[in-house]
């Protein structure tokens, strides 16, 4: 049975691939390549593919993290948990402040954002982690189910693929609760809005199951082999149901949902045949680098980009680099490449000198 250095290496790979992604897709400037923007509305690119795979590493994490502890509710595992939902979902609220106080508006707070990334990362690792303590793990699959089913009873009921925002159930539950001022402008609905966290909690809990194969998996081979099932399954299943349920990252749709965890799964599957199987690891410096602080070096990179677009120094090197580069959306892309780069130099330094920042 390979050791579990040899399995969290290769989780770790995937996280960092999904964290670089991430910056990738976040900061590119101008007219980009529509594979590194998301999708409008129904459809699904490239771009949409590295916050759910996130959620879905999320999920295994969880439960390797708990296993250690035999799942059992005490005070301090409870208080821990707890605390880091709190601090994740502040440091969310603190992103959204920043991009206002470093223009002057230090006292944003009656039109600043409640949602965003962040929020949903603590929110979905929140509510699971509390299923991981307190609920039959016999019954994820029922519970994934169970929120899946009643997710698409709330879009098919209260029109939750309008693009109207008026009658669109997902965008009016937020706006009712929260104000317009606190939501995301740019759809029809916040697309990390309260409703659609229910669909998130489903995605980070097949995350979860999948965690738990691995674990109860005697070997190497047998993970991959119920890796591959799963993300088959996923995949599948996804594309078929988007038949009627199209595929939709802003409303985290459940064809969404069994897609990109089918897909993460698939290649969770693949790293670990090629790292710990074909022990094809000298490759995986990079993203390793970015896996062993993922959340850390993702809060560095917006505060980054904030930073220096308000102080200019990416207008100048975006210019620079449009100089030499002048089809736009080759310049975008370099820009973007550039922005990962510097992130790696952060994350470098912490890796040599082994620093994991645990948000």
């Amino acid at each position: 049975m390979a050791s579990n250095s040899q399995r969290l290496l290769s989780l770790d790979i995937l996280r960092g691939i999904t964290v670089a992604g991430m910056i990738l897709v976040n900061n590119g400037w101008g007219e980009s390549f529509e594979m590194l923007g998301h999708s409008e509305w129904n459809g699904m690119t490239p771009c949409d593919l590295v916050f759910p795979f996130f959620l879905f590493i999320m999920g295994i994490s969880c439960y390797l993290s708990l296993v250690k502890s035999e799942f059992k509710p005490t005070p301090q595992v409870i208080r821990r948990i707890v605390k880091r939902t709190v601090l994740l979902f502040a440091i969310g609220l603190f992103i959204n402040w920043f991009d206002h106080a470093i223009e002057g508006d230090l006292l944003c707070f009656g039109h600043l954002r409640i949602w965003a990334v962040m929020q949903r990362i603590a929110l979905c690792y929140g509510i699971v982690s509390l299923f991981a303590l307190f609920c039959n793990h016999k019954y994820t699959l029922h519970t994934i189910a169970a929120l899946l089913v009643v997710y698409t009873a709330i879009l098919v009921l209260g029109n939750g693929y309008s693009e109207n925002a008026s009658e669109n159930i997902l965008a009016q539950v937020d706006l009712k609760l929260f104000g317009y001022d606190h939501l995301y402008h740019k759809s029809a609905v916040d697309p990390e809005g309260l409703v659609g966290t229910i669909s998130s909690v489903a995605h980070v809990l097949l995350g979860f199951y999948c965690g738990m194969l691995i674990r109860k998996r005697e070997t190497i081979e047998q993970n991959i082999i119920a890796l591959f099932v799963v993300g088959a399954i996923g995949v599948i299943g996804g594309y078929l149901l988007s038949y009627g349920l199209p595929l939709n990252k802003r409303i985290w749709s459940p064809s969404y949902v069994l897609m990109t965890c089918g897909l993460a799964s698939l290649l969770q599957a693949l790293l670990m045949y090629i790292i710990d199987i074909q022990q094809k690891s000298g490759w995986t410096t990079f993203f390793h680098v970015f896996g062993v602080n993922a959340l850390a070096l993702y809060v560095s990179s917006e505060l980054l980009a904030i930073l220096l677009n308000n102080i200019g120094v990416s207008t100048v090197v975006y210019n620079a680099i449009h100089s030499v580069i002048p089809v736009l959306k080759w310049t975008s892309l370099a820009y973007a490449v550039y922005f990962v780069l510097l992130n790696f130099a952060i994350g470098y330094v912490l890796y040599r000198k082994k620093i994991y920042i645990k948000l």
